[in-house]
C-alpha cells in the first residue's frame, strides 16, 4: 500500500496561488517601458485542483485548472516519489491525469504556466475500507511451456470487471494475438486469464503491466492500492498426448515423437475416471502424499507418490504408479490419474516443463475438464474464449 503522510493544513485549499519571482534590473520610472513588464512579473498564477483536503475521494483522475493563461507543465507526485502522468487540454487551461488517484495516498501538485509562474497544492485521499490483492501465475521471470496462460486470482470479488480489465496490459515480443477471459476460480474467487489464440511460439517474451492502484473492484471487493508487474518467457515446443483408449502417453518435441509410454488412466464409469481435454501442466510437485478422502473418493488410497505432475485442481495428476503395473498399456484402473512405471514417470517428469499442454483423448473419460479446474481454457474455441472478456461484452462483441 502507498504510504500516507501528514500534510500541512494550509495546503488544502481549492485554489493555490504563488507569485512569480521578480527580477531587479536597475532603476526605472513608472512611465518607462519597464512598467508594463513589472506588472506582468507581479501577476499571480492561480490553479484549482478537483481533489482537496485530507479525505479526498479516490478513484477519480486529478484535474488541475489554470485560472488564466496556458499550462506549460504539471507534476503530481505521491509520498513515495511516484508520478501520475497526464495530458493538457487543447486550450491549455486544464491538465488531467491518465490514471485515478489511489486511496490512502498523499499527493503534491506543482504547475507552471507559459509566463514562468508556478503554483503548488497538496491533498490526500481517504484510506480504503477494504484492499483487494492479487496472485499472479506463472511466477516472475520463469520459463514455461507453450500452453501456459497468464492468470490473475483476486483475494476479493471483482464486480467492476471491465474497469479492472482495461487496466491490464499484456505485451509480447512478437505481437501474439490473445485476450482476457473471466471466470470463477476453482477456489471460488474471481479470476481472469490471458490466453493466446494458439499455443505460444517458443522464445516469446510476455509482460504484464497491471496498473490497478486507484481502481475500485466493486461492492465487497475493495480498492486496489498498488500496481503489479510480471513477465515470463516461453520455452521449448513440447506437447504431451495421452490416449485413454489406447492407454499410451506420447511425448512430442517440435512435432517429433520423443517417447511412447504405456500408462493406465482412471477407471471408467464413475468418479474415478480421468478427465479428457486439453489441459496444462500446472506444477511438478515431486513426491507427495495422495489421500483419496481429500478428493471425495472415500478411503480407497493413502500413499506417497513419486514424480507427481499436477494437471487439475480437482486432483488429476500424471505420476509413477508401480502398483498398477499389470494394467500399463492395456486397461484404465487408476483412481483418476495417468499412472506410469517408475522409470517412465521419471523420464516424463525430467523432460516436461510447467505450461506444457497435456492433450487427453478417449472415450474412457468422465467428461471434459472445466475451464476453471486448472487451466482448461484451451477446451474452448477462441471465439468462445473471447466472449469471456468483460470489455468485449461491454462493447457488445
Amino acid at each position: 500500500m502507498l504510504s500516507r503522510r501528514p500534510v500541512r493544513s494550509a495546503a488544502f485549499a481549492t485554489t493555490a496561488v504563488l507569485a512569480a519571482a521578480l527580477t531587479a534590473c536597475g532603476g526605472g520610472d513608472a512611465s518607462s517601458g519597464d512598467a508594463k513588464s513589472d506588472l506582468k512579473a507581479q501577476k499571480k498564477t492561480e490553479i484549482s485542483v478537483n481533489l482537496t483536503g485530507r479525505q479526498a475521494k479516490a478513484g477519480e483522475p486529478v484535474k488541475v485548472t489554470l485560472a488564466d493563461g496556458r499550462l506549460q507543465a504539471v507534476t503530481v507526485t505521491d509520498a513515495k516519489g511516484g508520478k501520475l502522468t497526464g495530458t493538457v487540454s487543447a486550450d491549455g487551461r486544464t491538465w488531467t491525469s491518465d490514471r485515478p488517484a489511489a486511496p490512502g495516498t498523499s499527493y503534491t501538485v506543482e504547475a507552471k504556466d507559459g509566463d514562468g509562474g508556478g503554483a503548488r497544492a497538496e491533498f490526500a485521499t481517504a484510506a480504503p475500507d477494504k484492499v483487494n490483492k492479487v496472485t499472479l501465475a506463472p511466477g516472475k521471470d520463469t520459463t514455461v511451456g507453450v500452453a501456459q496462460p497468464l492468470s490473475i486470482v483476486f483475494d476479493h470479488p471483482v464486480k467492476n470487471k471491465a474497469d479492472v480489465e482495461k487496466h491490464l496490459k499484456v505485451t509480447t515480443s512478437n505481437s501474439t494475438e490473445g485476450t482476457w477471459g473471466w471466470m470463477e476460480d476453482y477456489s471460488g474467487r474471481s479470476r481472469v486469464d490471458w490466453r493466446p489464440k494458439d499455443y505460444w511460439k517458443p522464445g516469446t517474451r510476455v509482460t504484464l503491466e497491471a496498473d490497478l492502484a486507484g481502481v475500485d473492484s466493486g461492492p465487497s471487493g475493495g480498492w486496489f492500492v498498488k500496481d503489479y508487474r510480471t513477465g515470463f518467457t516461453v520455452g521449448r515446443n513440447q506437447v504431451v498426448k495421452a490416449d485413454l483408449d489406447s492407454h499410451r502417453i506420447k511425448l512430442f518435441s517440435d512435432g517429433q515423437l520423443v517417447k511412447d509410454v504405456p500408462m493406465s488412466g482412471g477407471t471408467p464409469g464413475g468418479d474415478k475416471a480421468s478427465w479428457r481435454g486439453r489441459t496444462v501442466l500446472m506444477a511438478k510437485e515431486g513426491t507427495i502424499n495422495m489421500n483419496s478422502e481429500t478428493v471425495g473418493l472415500g478411503d480407497s488410497y493413502n500413499k506417497m507418490v513419486d514424480y507427481s505432475m499436477r494437471l487439475t485442481w480437482s486432483g488429476m495428476y500424471a505420476h509413477a504408479a508401480p502398483w498398477n503395473a499389470p494394467y500399463f498399456g492395456s486397461a484404465n484402473k487408476s483412481s483418476g490419474c495417468l499412472g506410469m512405471s517408475d522409470a517412465d514417470a521419471k523420464f516424463v517428469y525430467g523432460w516436461a516443463q510447467v505450461g506444457d499442454p497435456f492433450e487427453i483423448t478417449g472415450d474412457d473419460a468422465k467428461g471434459t475438464q472445466a475451464v476453471n479446474n486448472g487451466y482448461g481454457e484451451w477446451n474452448l474455441t477462441y471465439d468462445a474464449w473471447k466472449a469471456k472478456s468483460a470489455l468485449a461484452r461491454a462493447a457488445g462483441n
